[in-house]
C-alpha cells in the first residue's frame, strides 16, 4: 500500500483553501497519509524575527489559522498527521496558536510537538563555520544579526511523529524533509538507505512548492495551457516502500500533472543534478526517468542517493540599512517621453538633494523594466511607441532612513513639479535585510522534538542535516 503525501501550501502567502480538496481526496483514498504545509523562504524567517521585536506573537506564520482551520478537525478525526514549518521563528508560539484553534473546534486531545535546534544565534560566535556562497567575508557586526538558522532534516520531525504528535510544528527545516519524515516513520527506512531516502526527499522536492508541480507558475496561454487555474489542485505524491513515486492531484480539481510540470519542478533550484545537497542524503538525478502513466499521473523512477554531507547549511540574515521604493504613472499620448523626463528630473534632483552614497535605480515599468540594467542603458537602446501606459519606479537604499525617505518624497513631488499627467504615487520604505550562507558542522547542531505539553520532557536527536541548495 502506498503512503500519500499531500501538499497544503508551498510558501507564505499561498492559497489558504488549497488543503481542503487535498484532505478530502486523502480521506476518500483511505490510505496512510500526511498533510504538509511549507511556508518558509530564505528570508521569511528573518522577517518573522523582526516582527517579534514589536509583537511577541509575530514570530510564526501569520496565516497559520487560516491554513489549518478548514482541515484540522478532518485530519485529526481521520488520522492524517500534519507537518509544517509554519513555526518560523517561534514554533512554541505557533503550537499555542494551534492548540487554541483546536480547542475552539472542540478538539480537546490534539497532540502537538515542536521541533527545536535550528536557531543558533546565541552560539554562532562559538561555532566552526565555513562560508558558502556567502555575501560576507565575515559574520555581521554586533547588533546587526537578525537570524541564524540551520536547515534541519527529517530526523527531529520523525522524532516528533514517534512522540505521537497529530501536528508537528517546525521552524527552519529543509523543505522536502517535511515530506521525507512521515515516509521514514511509516516505512521504517534506515538513515543509510540512501536510494530510498533520496526518493523520499525528491517526493518532497516535487511537492514542496505546492501547485508548481500541478500547473501553478507554469501556465503560458497557447504554449502551456492549464485548465481551471482558479481551482488548482495541489499535489499528492504516492510513495511505495521501495521508493517508487507517482505525482498526482485531487480528482476533479483544476490544473494539470504531466511530464512537463513534473520535469520543471524536479529541476527547480537544483544546481547539480548528480549531486543535489539535502540534509539527509545527496541526491543523484542523472538517471531519473519521468513517465506519464495516466491522466494527471506521472511516475518518477531512477533516483539514487549518496551519503549525507558532513556540514549543514545555515542562513544568516542581518540588518543592512534601509531601502525604499516609490512609483508614479504616466499614460496617454507621448506618455513614454513624459516618464523618461520624470526619471531624468528625479535623477538630477537626487544628485544634489541626497548623499553621493545613496544607491538608486530607475525603471519605467512597461518599457523593458524587468530586464533592464541598473544604469538604464538597455531601456534607452530599445525603441517603443511613445503612447501607452507607463509607471516610473524608483528604488533606493542607504544606511540612514532619512535619506531613503527624502528620495521617495522627491518622487512624490513630481505630482506638480514634474511632467504633465503624473498620478497614482505610491511610497514604501523598510529596513533592508541581507543574507549569507554558511556551513556548520553536523555535530555542532543539537536538534530534536518535544511535546507541546512540557510534561513530555525534552528529547534530543543527533546527526542532523543540511538544506537543499
Amino acid at each position: 500500500m502506498s503512503f500519500l503525501l499531500g501538499s497544503g501550501a508551498g510558501f507564505s502567502g499561498d492559497r489558504t483553501d488549497a488543503a481542503v480538496a487535498v484532505v478530502d481526496e486523502l480521506i476518500l483514498r483511505g490510505e496512510p497519509c500526511a498533510l504538509v504545509f511549507e511556508t518558509l523562504g530564505e528570508r521569511t524567517l528573518a522577517a518573522a524575527q523582526r516582527r517579534m521585536r514589536e509583537d511577541p506573537e509575530g514570530g510564526y506564520e501569520p496565516l497559520i489559522e487560516e491554513l489549518l482551520e478548514p482541515v484540522l478537525e478532518k485530519c485529526v478525526s481521520h488520522g492524517i498527521r500534519i507537518l509544517g514549518n509554519f513555526g518560523a521563528a517561534d514554533p512554541a508560539g505557533a503550537c499555542r496558536r494551534v492548540d487554541a484553534l483546536a480547542k475552539r473546534q472542540g478538539l480537546m486531545s490534539v497532540k502537538l510537538a515542536e521541533v527545536f535546534g535550528d536557531d543558533i544565534r546565541e552560539r554562532i560566535g562559538q561555532l566552526d563555520l565555513e562560508p558558502w556562497e556567502a555575501e560576507l567575508g565575515q559574520l555581521p557586526e554586533d547588533g546587526a544579526l537578525v537570524s541564524a538558522n540551520v536547515y534541519l532534516g527529517a530526523a527531529p520531525l520523525v522524532e516528533a511523529l514517534r512522540l505521537g504528535a497529530d501536528v508537528v510544528v517546525a521552524g527552519r527545516v529543509a523543505d522536502p524533509a517535511l515530506f521525507l519524515a512521515p515516509l521514514v516513520a511509516h516505512f521504517g527506512w534506515a538513515w543509510d538507505d540512501w536510494d530510498r531516502l533520496a526518493a523520499g526527499m525528491m517526493a518532497g522536492h516535487l511537492a514542496e512548492c505546492g501547485s508548481q508541480v500541478s500547473g501553478g507558475y507554469f501556465a503560458d496561454p497557447g504554449y502551456k495551457d492549464v485548465p481551471g487555474m482558479a481551482r488548482l489542485g495541489y499535489p499528492i505524491i504516492e510513495v511505495e516502500g521501495d521508493g517508487r513515486l507517482v505525482v498526482t492531484k485531487p480528482a476533479g480539481s483544476g490544473g494539470r500533472v504531466d511530464e512537463r510540470t513534473v520535469k520543471e519542478q524536479l529541476l527547480y533550484e537544483v544546481h547539480d543534478p548528480s549531486h543535489y545537497l539535502t540534509p539527509d542524503v545527496v541526491v543523484d538525478l542523472s538517471e531519473a526517468e519521468v513517465r506519464c502513466i495516466g491522466r494527471d499521473r506521472v511516475e518518477v523512477t531512477g533516483i539514487r542517493g549518496k551519503p549525507a554531507p558532513a556540514r549543514l547549511k545555515t542562513t544568516v540574515c542581518y540588518d543592512a540599512g534601509w531601502q525604499g521604493e516609490a512609483e508614479i504613472s504616466y499614460a496617454g499620448p507621448n506618455a513614454l517621453a513624459r516618464a523618461r523626463l520624470a526619471a531624468d528630473t528625479l535623477r538630477e534632483r537626487l544628485s544634489f538633494r541626497a548623499p553621493g552614497d545613496l544607491r538608486s535605480r530607475f525603471d519605467i515599468i512597461g518599457h523593458v523594466s524587468v530586464f533592464n540594467d541598473d544604469d538604464g542603458k538597455l531601456a534607452l537602446a530599445r525603441e517603443q511607441s511613445l503612447d501607452g501606459d507607463y509607471r516610473l519606479r524608483l528604488a533606493v537604499e542607504h544606511a540612514e532612513r532619512r535619506w531613503v525617505e527624502r528620495a521617495t518624497q522627491e518622487l512624490m513631488a513630481l505630482y506638480c513639479a514634474g511632467p504633465a499627467g503624473g498620478g497614482g504615487v505610491r511610497r514604501y520604505f523598510q529596513r533592508r535585510l541581507l543574507s549569507a550562507s554558511w556551513l556548520v558542522r553536523r555535530e555542532d547542531v543539537m536538534a530534536g522534538a518535544r511535546c507541546h505539553d512540557s510534561a513530555c520532557g525534552r528529547k534530543h536527536v543527533g546527526d542532523m542535516e543540511e538544506s537543499e541548495t
